[in-house]
């Protein structure tokens, strides 16, 4: 399994690329092929963006508390590096769900934003995991640092089946469900494959990024002990 998790960023750019594709071939059908809403009018064709940012920042905290998880159990510093990734690439992603449902809500509701359950679980979540990138951050043993981290990752991870079940349980005005056309459904679901690919691009990238800087932390530690 580390073997793959080391050799998988090779395939960051090609994912990205992918991704980016998909995307701009989406546009196509967010705007020509998908119908314009009855009530909200074009306004409305925001949500194929909000909600695959939203699924996929979820799906990427959902991989930080596994990662945080396998790095308890095995101490290797390969799943903390996924597990750093994944929090920077989900946080960016949940920030701008956030940011997309504030507009979408500006046309949908009459306000840019409201205390309900939905959006409150959502904006705790945001702040939750800017303080586990905080910790990370942190001037720590790496050992340690990355235990902390891991511990901190799981338990954050609390507020994310709340998020997602929020709507279905206490919201007073974010909807728990949407009727779609078929065209509608079928643009969704290819906006979600779109992000799938730039989300895994993006994650592996970022998490090439940190092996490397394991690699570099792990050389300069040797060339100080042989020194000393």
């Amino acid at each position: 399994m580390r073997n793959f998790l080391e050799k998988a960023p090779c395939a960051a750019p090609w994912l990205a690329l992918a991704g980016g594709l998909a995307l701009a071939a989406c546009q196509w059908l967010i705007f020509v092929y998908a119908p314009v809403e009855s009530t909200m009018g074009p306004p409305q064709k925001i949500f194929y963006l909000h909600l695959p940012l939203a699924w996929w920042g979820l799906i990427s905290f959902f991989v930080v508390f596994l990662s945080g998880i396998a790095y308890i159990y095995s101490r290797k510093p390969v799943w903390d590096a996924l597990s750093g990734a994944a929090a920077e690439v989900g946080l960016v992603l949940a920030v701008l769900a956030v940011l997309t449902g504030s507009i979408w809500a500006r046309h949908s509701w009459g306000l840019w934003w409201t205390w309900d359950a939905r959006l409150t679980t959502a904006l705790v979540m945001c702040f939750v995991y800017a303080g586990y990138l905080i910790v990370r951050g942190l001037d720590m043993q790496p050992g340690r640092k990355a235990l902390v981290c891991a511990v901190v990752g799981i338990v954050a991870f609390l507020d994310v089946p709340l998020v997602f079940l929020s709507a279905r349980l206490w919201s007073y005005i974010h909807p728990p469900s949407i009727s779609l056309e078929p065209e509608m459904k079928l643009t969704v679901a290819a906006c979600t494959g779109a992000f799938a690919l730039l989300w895994a691009g993006l994650t592996l990238f970022r998490f090439k990024l940190a092996l490397d800087a394991q690699r570099l932390d792990q050389s300069a530690m040797e060339r100080l002990m042989r020194r000393g």
